[in-house]
C-alpha cells in the first residue's frame, strides 16, 4: 500500500530585524553611541547611566535601536585635535578600585586612566588627580561613593568636567567645565556622599596640553 503523502509545510518567514537576538558587539556599539553623545552633551550623566543599563540588559535588536533612535549613530571622521593622542579603543584599560576604609588612598602623577574608575570612602579618603594622567580615551567616568568620608578629584583646567550626584547630610560638588577643544578629554563624576563629601574640581595652572608639549619636546618629536 502506497503511503500517503504528507502536505509539505510551507517555509518559515524569516525573524523580522527588530526580533532578533542582539550580540556582544551589538550591545558594544549602542554603548559606543551612548559614551559620545555623553561626550557631546546630547544626554546627561543620570540619561546615560539609565540607557547604558538598559543597553547590557536588552535580548533583541528592537530592544536595543529604541535606547539611541533620537541621537546621530552615524558621523563623519573627525581630524585628530593635536594635543591629545588617545590610545587606540581596541587596548582596553581596565577599571580601577580605590578604596579607603579608615585610611587614605591616592592616586596620582603620570598613569592611565581607563574608562571607568570606582572610588569609594568609608572614614577615609579618596585622592584621584588626573592632572598629569594620560587619556587612553576621550571619555573617563568616575563613580565616587563617600559615606563618612572624602573623595576628592582634581582635573586638568581646560578639559571637559561633568557630573551628577546626591548629597545626603553631606556634600556632592562637581564644577562643571566646558573644553574649548572641542576633542579635549571628558570627565564625568557620578555617586553619592552620605555624611560625606565627594569633590570634583580644576586645578587652577595645570593643563594637559601643556603637559603634552612637554613630553614632545622631552622625546624630541
Amino acid at each position: 500500500m502506497d503511503l500517503e503523502k504528507q502536505p509539505q509545510q510551507p517555509p518559515a518567514a524569516p525573524a523580522p530585524a527588530e526580533a532578533l537576538r542582539a550580540s556582544d558587539a551589538d550591545r558594544d556599539r549602542i554603548a559606543s553611541i551612548l559614551r559620545e553623545a555623553l561626550a557631546e552633551g546630547r544626554i546627561d550623566a543620570e540619561e546615560h547611566a539609565e540607557r547604558i543599563d538598559a543597553v547590557y540588559r536588552a535580548k533583541t535588536m528592537g530592544e536595543l535601536e529604541p535606547l539611541v533612535r533620537d541621537l546621530p549613530a552615524a558621523r563623519a571622521p573627525r581630524d585628530p585635535a593635536p594635543s591629545y593622542a588617545y590610545g587606540p579603543d581596541e587596548v582596553a584599560v581596565p577599571a580601577e578600585k580605590l578604596v579607603a576604609v579608615f585610611s587614605s588612598t591616592t592616586r596620582k602623577g603620570r598613569w592611565r586612566v581607563g574608562r571607568r574608575t570606582h572610588a569609594f570612602s568609608l572614614f577615609g579618603n579618596v585622592e584621584i588627580d588626573l592632572t598629569e594622567a594620560i587619556f587612553a580615551q576621550r571619555l573617563t567616568t568616575i563613580n565616587a561613593t563617600s559615606v563618612f568620608g572624602n573623595v576628592e578629584i582634581r582635573v586638568p583646567e581646560n578639559i571637559t568636567l561633568r557630573g551628577s550626584g546626591t548629597g545626603v547630610l553631606g556634600n556632592f560638588e562637581v564644577v562643571s567645565l566646558e573644553a574649548a577643544d572641542p576633542e579635549a578629554p571628558v570627565v564625568v563624576v557620578n555617586g553619592y556622599a552620605v555624611l560625606g563629601s565627594v569633590e570634583a574640581k580644576p586645578r587652577r595652572g595645570k593643563r594637559i596640553a601643556d603637559l603634552h608639549q612637554r613630553m614632545r619636546k622631552h622625546l624630541g618629536a
